[in-house]
């Protein structure tokens, strides 16, 4: 199985994350935040990933560091378990669904860092939880795992169902991007290494 252990301790965080890409959506999410709990849940069900992640964050100050902590590890897990990134599809598209909402996702695990999050309802909260939040998330995780990731609403009003189609959609996009191709013998670029 392709999989890695992260930890990670600063002033603001201490995190542990294991993570297997081949998995079946199995293991355990305790970051102190419940939205971002659920969060992480859809993405490790629906990428089919196993993924156990505690994390202990300065929430008395505000749940940025927490988050933004939490995808520079899972960015870092994924970068180590993908190794030199040979016999995997690379790239990665999915458009989810959340009843009213309409969101999706795009990935190339190619070795370069980007990531745009297009929606209106960035300032918008889920209870206390800020949804620009989750840009600062997909930020770390891009940089860490060294992916392009974009993210786009397309529709829909009402904040937690937006949260769930990026998750759901980068989880499905993820899916297929890391998937192995039997018909692709080494790394996927035409440089030759990623």
């Amino acid at each position: 199985m392709r999989k890695s252990a992260i930890e990670r301790n600063t002033k603001e965080t201490r995190i542990s994350l294991r993570l297997a890409l081949d998995g079946s959506g199995e293991g355990t999410v305790d970051t102190g935040i419940g939205f971002f709990n659920h969060m992480l849940e859809l993405f490790k069900k629906h990428a089919l990933v196993d993924l156990d992640v505690k994390v202990e964050g300065d929430l008395d100050v505000d749940y940025h560091h927490t988050v933004e902590d939490t995808g520079l590890v899972l960015g870092q897990a994924i970068d180590r378990a993908l190794g030199e990134r040979r016999g995997i599809v690379r790239y990665g598209f999915a458009s989810v669904p959340m009843d009213e909402a309409l969101c999706e996702a795009s990935i190339d695990l190619g070795g370069r860092p980007f990531m745009v999050m297009s929606s209106p309802m960035k300032h918008m909260m889920v209870r206390d939880f800020e949804i620009k939040l989750l840009e600062e998330f997909f930020r770390a995780v891009s940089v860490e795992s060294r992916s392009n990731i974009h993210l786009r609403q397309i529709y829909g009003d009402e904040a937690h169902h937006v949260a769930e189609g990026f998750f759901k959609s980068f989880a499905r996009a993820f899916r297929a991007a890391v998937a192995i191709d039997t018909r692709e013998k080494g790394v996927p670029s035409s440089k030759g290494v990623i």
